[in-house]
């Protein structure tokens, strides 16, 4: 009798062992990932640019830009850079100058290495420039806006560089073959050649 009886138990037990593994299988298995956290989110899309001053020799090496937000300790490190050599002031440049440049060398296949020819230009130097018979320095140039700059990209003829400009058609374009370096600004879509 208490054979039978440890029988019809561990029958019973094995039963219920049953029952609960197949209610299981209808639920899903706890998950053992946690919601995203910030530290887990997709890493936005940066943007880095490097600056060479050709006159004062300060080279400025940085990320500008994640996803649609400028950092501003990096714009004003980058104005800094594109100073007005001859009078030392420095200007705020429009940041979109720095997105026109990095796009320029992602479409030229290279880094975003620059040498800067000209940045800002104070009110005084620019005169001082365009009263220079043959400069083809504009009296109102965007330079004082700091809306312009002239540069050369490391690794990428001036040449093409232009061409790439041109494709972009994001503002006026200026080449200087024989000075070797091309003109880029955020005003309305223009091109000339210069000396």
């Amino acid at each position: 009798m208490r054979s039978l009886l440890l029988r019809q138990g561990l029958l019973a037990l094995c039963a219920m062992i049953v029952v609960a593994c197949a209610g299981a299988e209808d639920k899903p298995a706890p998950s053992t990932q946690s919601a995203p956290s910030a530290e887990t989110a997709p890493a936005l899309p940066e943007r880095s640019i490097k600056l060479f001053n050709t006159h004062t020799n300060e080279t400025v090496s940085l990320v500008f830009k994640r996803g649609d937000d400028f950092d501003p300790d990096a714009l004003e490190k980058l104005n800094h850079v594109a100073l007005d050599h001859r009078s030392g002031e420095s200007h705020d440049m429009d940041a979109k100058l720095f997105d026109q440049l990095f796009d320029l060398a992602q479409a030229c296949g290279v880094a975003p290495d620059f040498e800067i020819i000209s940045g800002y230009r104070s009110a005084e130097s620019n005169a001082k420039m365009a009263a220079r018979e043959g400069s083809g320095v504009a009296k109102k140039s965007l330079h004082m806006q700091g809306r312009a700059i002239d540069v050369r990209l490391r690794k990428c003829a001036t040449s093409k560089l232009r061409d790439l400009a041109l494709e972009a058609k994001k503002g006026g374009v200026g080449y200087y073959q024989r000075s070797d370096f091309v003109h880029v600004d955020t005003g309305s879509f223009r091109t000339w050649t210069g000396k």
